[in-house]
Order: C-alpha cells, then sequence, then structure tokens
C-alpha cells in the first residue's frame, strides 16, 4: 500500500533572508518500504519501552528522560543534515515512538490520567499542531518539508500522532477487550478503509496519509505486545528483547538498503516541476 501526498495542497511561497528553502526534501518518499519501517519502528517503540522500563532499573520516569535526551540529540543532528539521511530519520523515528509510548504511559501509569482524556488531550494537541502549521506554511505535505519552521511542525505532529495511537489504541483494546491479535486485524482493516476512501472515493492526499500514520501506531503496538507478551495473556511469548531484536534487525537491513539504493529519496523541486 502506497500514499502519495497530494501536490496541489503545497503553495510555494516567496523565499526571503530567513526562509531558506533546501534543494532537497528531508522526508522520504512514500512508498511500501515507508509503511513497512514505520510499522516495525511503531513495533519496537512499543517493546523497547516495555523492555528498558523493565531491565534498566531506572523507572518509567527515568526512562524516559534518558529517551528524550537520546531523541533531542538526534534531532539536532536530523536538523543539521541539508538533505533526507535514511539512518539519521529512521533513527529519529524509533527514538521518537519510544517517547510517544513513554508520555502515554507516564500520564497512564505515574499520574493516573484516564485514557479517554490523555486521548482526548493528545488529539486535541495534534489538531493544533496541523492548523498553526498549514497557517503559517498552507500545506501539510510531507513532499515540501524543506525548511526548518516546516521541519519542526513536521517532527512535532509525529511525536503527538505516537502518543496520540498509543492512547487510542490502549483505549481500543480495554475498553473492547479484543486480545492483541484482534486488535492488530481492527487496526489494519481501518488503515485499509483509509486507503480505500483515498484511492476509490477521493479522500485528500495527505489527509489519507496522516490518518493511516495515526493508525499506524496502535497496529505496530498490538502486534508487538502479541509477540512478545505471555501466551497465558494472550501472546506468543517471544519477549521484549527478543521481539526488539528481531524488529531492529529487520529495521537494520531495510535502511541499509535504502541508504545505498536511494529508492526513498524524493526529487528536488526543480525535478518534480514544482515552482521553486
Amino acid at each position: 500500500m502506497t500514499y502519495e501526498t497530494s501536490e496541489t495542497s503545497a503553495t510555494p511561497e516567496t523565499d526571503g533572508p530567513t526562509r531558506h528553502r533546501l534543494r532537497w526534501n528531508k522526508v522520504p518518499e512514500v512508498t511500501a518500504y515507508f509503511w513497512i519501517i514505520k510499522v516495525l519502528c511503531t513495533t519496537v517503540g512499543e517493546t523497547a519501552a516495555d523492555l528498558l522500563n523493565e531491565k534498566a532499573g531506572l523507572g518509567l520516569t527515568g526512562v524516559s528522560v534518558l529517551m528524550s535526551l537520546l531523541l533531542a540529540g538526534v534531532l539536532v543532528v536530523q536538523f543539521r543534515t541539508r538533505a533526507y539521511k535514511a539512518g539519521v530519520y529512521w533513527l529519529a523515528v524509533a527514538l521518537i515512538s519510544v517517547v510517544g509510548t513513554l508520555i502515554s504511559d507516564n500520564l497512564t501509569d505515574n499520574m493516573g490520567v484516564p485514557l479517554e482524556t490523555s486521548t482526548a488531550v493528545f488529539a486535541v494537541a495534534l489538531a493544533v499542531v496541523f492548523v498553526i502549521w498549514y497557517r503559517r506554511e498552507r500545506t501539510l505535505s510531507i513532499h515540501s518539508i524543506d525548511t526548518t519552521p516546516r521541519e519542526s511542525f513536521y517532527w512535532l505532529a509525529v511525536l503527538f500522532t505516537f502518543a496520540l495511537g498509543t492512547a487510542a489504541g490502549d483505549l481500543v483494546s480495554e475498553r473492547m477487550n479484543l486480545g492483541y491479535w484482534l486488535a492488530a486485524v481492527l487496526f489494519a482493516l481501518a488503515i485499509a478503509a483509509v486507503a480505500i476512501a483515498h484511492f476509490a472515493l477521493g479522500l485528500d492526499a495527505v489527509w489519507a496519509f496522516w490518518i493511516a500514520y495515526i493508525l499506524t501506531r496502535p497496529l505496530g503496538a498490538s502486534i508487538g505486545d502479541y509477540l512478545s507478551q505471555a501466551t497465558g495473556d494472550g501472546g506468543l511469548g517471544l519477549g521484549t528483547v527478543v521481539t526488539s531484536v528481531l524488529f531492529l534487525t529487520v529495521i537494520l537491513a531495510l535502511v541499509v538498503y535504502l541508504a545505498v539504493t536511494r529508492k526513498d529519496v524524493t526529487k528536488p523541486d526543480t525535478e518534480r516541476g514544482l515552482t521553486a
């Protein structure tokens, strides 16, 4: 399944001295590779967060601080690059998946915030980011992440999609008591419905992308829990270590492949026929 963000939604603006536009987009092309790695990263985000919380001995708060610092460091490198770099980009996504999971878990486990409340708060926060992003840039397309403000909005939106997906996924799983496998099927069907709405019914490509992006978070988490949790709890009992290592290995192999082949590099504006 491949979503292409709508080019017609982007309104190029006159570049000023404070709005230097890069020649290259800072995020990958939306291909099947993109969605596969995204789901794998969300799975790792769920299992790695559980693994660190259980094994590191730092507690949920300590692990959250540590992973947030690591994420901040990787994002500094990401922002300093002049073009999309597969290794840096996907490392940032993997870490932001862990941090987004930990934010939601902290609110639920440490602060006692109901899942209904955290889901609503993250949904509103994400909506605010989208509104401000669009009002400033006149586009939410990931084909135009070529300025520092747009990249800032992009990563902030990604963080809230992971936090929202975690809270909403936990809420659905608990309320419906589906179990990990059926929950994964439910979210996969929801993503399929979005794909049908886009390709067959004309749902705007930008919104189809972001809705699917949110839904991949609980899908990946359900897969991760199904593989890692004990058989008595409805899982396969592989454990968080084996599951995390397995998925990290696949992610690494795919990222190395993309870094070498550059199959997911977005063409510069001049080659895409856009007005710079």
